[in-house]
């Protein structure tokens, strides 16, 4: 059974908490078991997340505590003014220390793929430190698409550490039991206050005690 999910941030206006890996971000057709929307309802009878996150990936989940905020929160991000930083541990590479990768994605049902004829997709990566198998590394998301960051990062040959979906053709010496990704952190202006909001999910454990193995560093 996954882990409770932490509150990172609530206001009279909206929630940010993060979520556990193994739990559903919201009720998902074909899927059953939690959901990180269903563990706030009760709290937070009001509640509606404005974004989602794999089953498998933890962090920082953004909900909105009532429908006019849900609206503003939804413009924003579709105006792609939400930050959304993510951790990850990707398997020999990348080689630059900062870079894009730009291809498109066509998305379909349970599963997504690089194809030209798929739609427009941006990911944004700095590589935060370097192991023998594996480099840690930042990633911003300018685009949304299904699975975009483990589709990207395995199409270019670096797939995740613990990527079962995409990253099949590459040995993972770790063995680590999910995919290592978090998104940890959230950055926008607060729909109601206008104020800077950035809000940061700490590693949780097990990502914790991988990132040590990976690169022979302390927390």
């Amino acid at each position: 059974m996954s882990a409770a999910p932490t509150i990172l941030h609530e206001d009279p206006f909206l929630v940010i908490a993060c979520k556990p890996s193994g739990l559903l971000s919201v009720p998902t057709p074909g899927a059953t078991g939690r959901t990180l929307e269903g563990e706030l309802a009760s709290r937070y009878p009001r509640i509606a997340a404005v974004h989602r996150l794999d089953r498998e990936v933890s962090g920082a989940m953004l909900f909105a505590r009532d429908p006019s905020t849900r609206t503003a929160l939804e413009q924003l991000f579709r105006e792609r003014a939400v930050r959304k930083l993510y951790w990850a541990l990707a398997l020999m590479g990348p080689k630059k220390d900062e870079g894009a990768i730009s291809f498109p994605i066509l998305e379909s049902g349970a599963s997504a793929r690089v194809s030209a004829a798929g739609k427009p997709a941006r990911t944004l990566f700095r590589v935060l430190a370097r192991g023998l198998a594996a480099n840690e590394v930042e990633i911003e998301l300018v685009t949304g698409r299904y699975n975009q960051i483990r589709l990207h990062f395995a199409h270019s040959g670096w797939p995740l550490v613990g990527d079962r979906k995409y990253g099949k053709f590459r040995e993972d010496p770790f063995r680590f039991p999910r995919v290592a990704l978090h998104a940890w952190k959230l950055a926008f202006a607060h729909p109601r206050t206008g104020k800077p909001l950035q809000v940061l999910a700490p590693l949780p454990g097990e990502l914790a005690e991988l990132r040590e193995r990976a690169l022979g560093v302390g927390p």
